[in-house]
């Protein structure tokens, strides 16, 4: 077994003092290198950016998808041409952002949706966080608002209720063709011109025409899409029961198969009046027999166009009319019509109105003198379109006077009509 060396005994004052250490290794060449240490700091900024951008990422997907402060849905309308700041104006004034509205800009920026943002009206809803803003207004999903076009209404009808709506801009340069426009509830974003709205209206109409006519009875006395809307128009001004109007239709082609006058009082009407559709008083018996290309108590068949702008369930009724031998119609008192195969029972429905007619005016109280209607002491026997001339005019579902019973023949005059005797 080997011995230790001795240790050589220390002083005590050298006992006290520390130690040295044995100096530091020296650094290489390659950590004093510039280009280490110009990567080194690279490095440290990378991570201090990539940290950065983190925290900001975190922070922004949470402002993004906050709900927002909107608190119940809310339409707004971003105007044509306005830029990102006055989108987040406007939106921060209305309450769908928050005050800070560089934090909507930013987002903007950071989804690169700057581009894609529309004008137009827009429905936002409650608490819609601000990516739900944004796609809304880059998706377009502008506000519908229904319009509603009634059945039977004139073309020069239809152009006054658009131009009267503020929804619709630009003006219409001509008044379409009668019959052209169908009836029925569209849906339109605030700011479409007047113009593509009857564009669509002309388009529905082809395309339910089209519809109808190859479904249409072989055996109707109609030859062309353009006559069937002719009828079909006068079908609507002629009843306003969806019920009634297959059977309505059918009076008037047995008319046309029997080569008898038609005789329909809306006709005449749209002959002195045209588009605007409403005479305004009782039909006179001097234009009963007044030549017109419209009067159908004086031209054999149809007339030369539509009086209206008739709906689907008028067209469809033209075109499969009911199976009936009625040639008669008359206003039963109560809205709707009693029809008669016979001249014979359609006096006696005659007969039975003017009795209901009687007993209404014993029940009811005697207006003022200056209040009664003129038309109830002109017992014209050529009066409108759906009362008895002893009644006031009454208007009909498209505003305009209806079909008007006539007196029994008190005076000459052609041959009975469809709807009342002469």
């Amino acid at each position: 077994m080997s011995e230790r060396p001795p240790i050589s005994p220390r002083s005590p004052r050298a006992a006290l003092e520390p130690e040295q250490l044995p100096p530091p290794p020296k650094r290489s060449d390659r950590a004093r290198n510039p280009l280490v240490i110009i990567g080194n700091a690279i490095i440290t900024l990378v991570l201090v950016v990539m940290l950065g951008a983190g925290g900001i990422y975190v922070y922004g997907k949470q402002k993004i998808e906050a709900p927002g402060p909107l608190q119940e849905e809310k339409i707004v309308n971003i105007p044509q041409r306005a830029g990102l700041g006055d989108i987040a104006e406007t939106l921060q004034r209305e309450g769908v952002i928050e005050n800070n509205r560089w934090v909507f800009i930013g987002s903007v920026l950071a989804l690169k949706a700057r581009a894609d943002l529309k004008p137009g009206e827009y429905a936002f809803q409650k608490n819609a966080s601000l990516r739900d803003v944004i796609g809304t207004i880059v998706e377009g999903k502008v506000v519908q608002h229904s319009v509603t076009i009634p059945e039977g209404l004139t073309s020069e009808q239809i152009v006054a209720r658009l131009s009267e709506n503020n929804i619709f801009t630009g003006t219409l340069r001509e008044i379409p063709r009668e019959g052209t426009l169908l009836p029925e509830t569209y849906k339109f974003p605030r700011g479409t011109p007047r113009e593509q709205v009857i564009s669509r209206m002309q388009q529905a109409q082809k395309r339910v025409l089209n519809e109808v006519w190859e479904r249409r009875s072989p055996e109707i006395p109609v030859k062309t899409p353009e006559q069937l809307v002719t009828l079909a128009s006068i079908v609507e001004k002629e009843t306003s029961k969806p019920d009634e109007r297959s059977r309505v239709s059918s009076v008037f082609v047995n008319r046309l198969q029997k080569k008898m006058k038609l005789q329909s009082d809306p006709t005449i009407i749209y002959g002195l009046v045209g588009g605007k559709g409403t005479l305004g008083r009782p039909i006179k018996r001097s234009e009963i027999t007044q030549p017109s290309p419209y009067n159908t108590y004086v031209i054999e068949g149809l007339p030369p166009g539509p009086i209206a702008n008739p709906g689907r369930a008028s067209l469809e009724a033209a075109a499969n009319p009911a199976r009936t031998r009625d040639l008669y119609f008359v206003a039963d008192g109560t809205g709707g019509h009693t029809f008669s195969e016979s001249y014979d029972a359609h006096l006696k429905s005659v007969a039975k109105l003017r009795a209901l007619e009687r007993q209404t005016q014993n029940d009811a109280v005697e207006p003022p003198e200056e209040t009664a209607p003129a038309a109830a002491a002109a017992p014209d026997a050529n009066a409108s379109a759906a009362a008895p001339p002893a009644a006031a005019p009454k208007a009909g579902k498209n505003g305009g006077q209806k079909k008007r019973t006539r007196n029994a023949p008190q005076n000459s005059a052609p041959a009975p009509a469809a709807s009342d005797p002469e």
